[in-house]
């Protein structure tokens, strides 16, 4: 059996201790997706964001408002009492909340006591996405949503799914820097052997973590093979750019091309993923996709094909995240360690600016 030594313990352990992991506090002053702009409606929807239990619902005017999700009185949660008239009733003894979270009406008194209310959060709303600001509402600042043009131009057909991820949103954005497991875990789906031997880049800085590789020449995976018809063994050239973009969003762009033709002849294909992870728990998140295409915008049947294999390959990471969180959870502390490899090092400085923002706020 080969262990490490225990100073080579003890250093990881440190290591380890210098990035953001399960126990991380959250970062409360950034932008995350509450919800797609679809489930928000003139009904109760209630979630659980960054720990904190939100209610949201859509006004007589169409603005998105989002509350806490708690009676002031007895602590009934509003999401399951009645909108009326763009106030929530609460099931409990009926007080009437305002969508500024103040509370207008008490049945049993004349009057409302002073300052009893819940606290309102920003939102956002841009495309098919509802972004909620969860720190003070007189910091939220728009400059910090990443600029994602592609969600909201016809140029791009977009798809989008939700998965209820059982582990935290940092191994998330971990699994999307080192797409070096898209070789093994996703071997079935739209990984093939070369990715994970394939030369790269990396781009790293305060807030800004990015991996660029090029495979070529390659063979396609069905889902974009067949989807740009680019079919032959090493006729492909697939050109990946996967980018931290903030706490909530990372984005992953993919270009396709078949190499075998010259500069001039070749038809360029490509493909944007936007990965949405909000934290729900420290051991769970909601991570929402959109992904879009610059090609055969209209053709229905090819959305179809393509979100249905992509969600193949994001359901293999939302399997393997869990069993890492369980196998996490029942390792002592004392003898967890992890090694890291060079493959990781926009992860490591990733977690490790995230650590560093959350603590900025403690």
């Amino acid at each position: 059996m080969t262990l490490p030594p225990l100073p080579v313990i003890d250093a990881l352990q440190a290591s380890s201790a210098r990035m953001a992991d399960r126990h991380t506090p959250f970062i409360f002053d950034d932008w995350y997706v509450a919800a797609f702009s679809d489930e928000v409606s003139a009904r109760l929807l209630a979630r659980t964001l960054l720990g904190r239990g939100i209610v949201l619902f859509r006004s007589a005017e169409g603005k998105v408002v989002a509350l806490e999700d708690r009676c002031p009185h007895r602590s009934m949660p509003l999401s399951v009492g009645a909108l009326q008239d763009d106030h929530i009733v609460c099931a409990y003894h009926g007080m009437r909340f305002n969508s500024q979270g103040d509370c207008i009406h008490v049945p049993s008194q004349s009057n409302c006591p002073k300052s009893m209310g819940v606290r309102a959060y920003v939102t956002f709303e841009r495309g098919p996405l509802v972004w909620i600001w969860m720190g003070a509402p007189e910091s939220a600042d728009l400059s910090l949503l990443p600029d994602q043009a592609w969600l909201t131009t016809e140029h791009w057909a977009t798809s989008q799914g939700y998965m209820h991820l059982q582990a935290s949103y940092v191994r998330l954005h971990e699994n999307l820097l080192d797409l070096t497991h898209l070789s093994f875990l996703h071997a079935k789906s739209f990984g093939t052997p070369d990715y994970a031997s394939a030369a790269y880049k990396t781009e790293i800085k305060p807030g800004h973590f990015v991996v660029m590789r090029d495979v070529l020449p390659t063979t396609l995976p069905p889902v974009w093979g067949e989807s740009t018809g680019i079919t032959g063994h090493g006729q492909a050239a697939r050109i990946v750019r996967s980018a931290f973009l903030s706490p909530g969003c990372h984005e992953v762009s993919v270009s396709f091309y078949d190499c075998t033709l010259t500069e001039e002849e070749r038809q360029i294909f490509r493909i944007r993923t936007a990965h949405l992870p909000t934290p729900e728990t420290a051991s769970s998140a909601h991570y929402f996709v959109v992904h879009g295409r610059d090609f055969a915008q209209t053709d229905t049947n090819m959305t179809q094909f393509m979100h249905q294999q992509l969600f193949v390959a994001f359901n293999e990471d939302v399997t393997g995240l869990a069993q890492q969180e369980a196998a996490l959870a029942r390792t002592p502390p004392n003898e967890l360690y992890e090694f890291s490899v060079a493959a990781d090092g926009p992860a490591v400085a990733m977690r490790r600016y995230l650590l560093t923002r959350a603590r900025s706020k403690v």
